[in-house]
């Protein structure tokens, strides 16, 4: 298999690689010449694109000759047998290594501007190279993602010979390779045009693909200038051993992010959650719905009202998007859904990391949250329904018990699923005043019904 140039081997490559899309990938092109197929790879995923640096260490008198790599963080690889049988000893090394740092030092700055480097914890990080000849830098960068935290690595590359796929294997979790020959002298042969990848074109790609993340593509946000991103998620919980589903949107700037915790009986897919997540969305903030139980606990009631274990994992959703879109988050809990979304942002308080930034109660069972609602700091709104009169009753009670900033906002003439014409657009106004007003405090919100 031969390819057109570097675009045509991207393209190729992310076909390859679209399973990849729901993990939440960050792509990382090794420069200079992975970075055009990786570019092409990124643009395919909706993910972000960085570089990931290794150098190259070459025998002293035959720089061509690599003996090892180098990577960020302190990561060393060496061949013993190369440097053995070429006299390569340890004052060699150690010159070659500082001449390499000192070189990859220049290349963090000159490709990133100062910008940090994308956040690998907790996800998925897809390694791409223009071909792999020894496998020394493709190693060490495998080494340098899960030095920093990468939970699966991914390296995918358009060709490399078998005996170097087949040792890369071994280093990462999953290798994609669009051809191995058997004759295989050298990667540029597989290329109808191996020009070579300037410094320039490794920068304007970056920069491009950050401003296509700031348009809709993927990128992990800073502060209040989160990129948009659109799309399912995978949601690890429970410690990794279990995953759930959702679906993540986020416009760009948005101020804050909103997770639904859903009541019982229902899922990621409530028509009345979505509702509201399509009001919150055209405000500017982002939203995430997810199924809190798998298919296979739902059906066991129990799970439903086990509200600690339902907000732990609340409290691993929120640190995973801490980690991911970089900006406040919120809880919208709906009936058993509310209690565990009130112990999640007590936890939170609790735990003197980032805390929740808001609260809203629709229809919710607060009651259940029991002990932790005295500790629950983050501002809290509960809204019932005028004619959904038990559980009027119990959010009075719970509101009683809330030391912190709340509201009881009542819904005249709704019943316990704002079912009723206009009164689930109520609820839509008053979660997005409440939000709004504590994600931005110059602004006081008025949900007095």
């Amino acid at each position: 298999m031969r390819f057109t140039d570097r675009v045509d081997a991207g393209r190729r490559l992310a076909g390859r690689l679209e399973h990849l899309r729901a993990e939440d990938p960050v792509v990382l092109g090794l420069p200079r010449g992975g970075v055009p197929v990786a570019y092409q790879v990124a643009r395919a995923l909706g993910a972000p694109l960085d570089v990931i640096l290794v150098r190259k260490l070459g025998v002293p008198y035959h720089r061509e000759l690599g003996f090892g790599a180098i990577g960020e963080g302190g990561v060393r690889v060496v061949s013993e047998d190369i440097m053995r049988l070429s006299r390569v000893d340890e004052d060699d090394l150690a010159e070659v290594e500082r001449g390499e740092q000192a070189e990859m030092s220049r290349q963090a700055e000159r490709f990133r501007g100062g910008r940090p480097r994308v956040p690998l914890e907790g996800r998925t990080a897809v390694l791409v190279d223009d071909g792999i000849a020894t496998g020394a830098s493709a190693s060490a960068a495998c080494r340098v993602a899960r030095a920093h935290g990468a939970a699966r690595v991914v390296l995918a590359v358009p060709v490399a010979p078998p005996d170097a796929a087949a040792a890369l294997r071994r280093e990462c979790d999953e290798f994609v390779c669009l051809s191995t020959p058997a004759a295989f002298s050298a990667v540029g042969e597989w290329y109808h045009d191996f020009s070579q990848t300037a410094d320039k074109e490794v920068v304007e790609l970056l920069r491009r693909n950050a401003g296509e993340a700031g348009a809709g593509g993927g990128g992990t946000g800073e502060g209040c200038g989160c990129p948009a991103r659109s799309g399912p998620v995978k949601l690890p919980v429970d410690d990794g051993r279990i995953t759930l589903d959702g679906d993540l949107h986020v416009p760009a700037g948005a101020p804050g992010l909103v997770v639904f915790a859903h009541g019982s009986g229902s899922s990621r897919l409530s028509p009345r959650n979505r509702a509201v997540a399509t009001a919150l969305n055209a405000a500017g903030l982002g939203t995430l719905l997810f199924d809190l139980l798998t298919p296979a606990e739902e059906g066991d009631r129990a799970n439903v009202f086990a509200v600690e274990p339902l907000a732990r994992r609340l409290g691993e959703v929120t640190d995973w998007l801490h980690r991911h879109t970089g900006v406040p988050v919120c809880y919208f809990g709906a009936s058993t859904g509310a209690a565990a979304a009130l112990w999640a942002a007590a936890d939170a308080a609790r735990g003197g990391g980032e805390g929740i930034a808001a609260v809203v109660s629709r229809g919710g069972r607060p009651d259940l949250a029991g002990p932790r609602l005295a500790e629950v700091t983050a501002p809290t709104l509960l809204v019932v329904g005028g004619r959904d009169e038990t559980v009027l009753d119990l959010n009075r009670r719970a509101a009683e018990q809330l030391t912190c900033e709340n509201r009881l906002a009542v819904v005249p003439g709704a019943t316990h699923l704002f079912e009723e014409p206009g009164t689930l657009e109520a609820v839509a106004d008053l979660a997005c005043a409440w939000f709004t007003g504590h994600l931005t405090p110059d602004t006081t919100p008025d949900t007095e019904q």
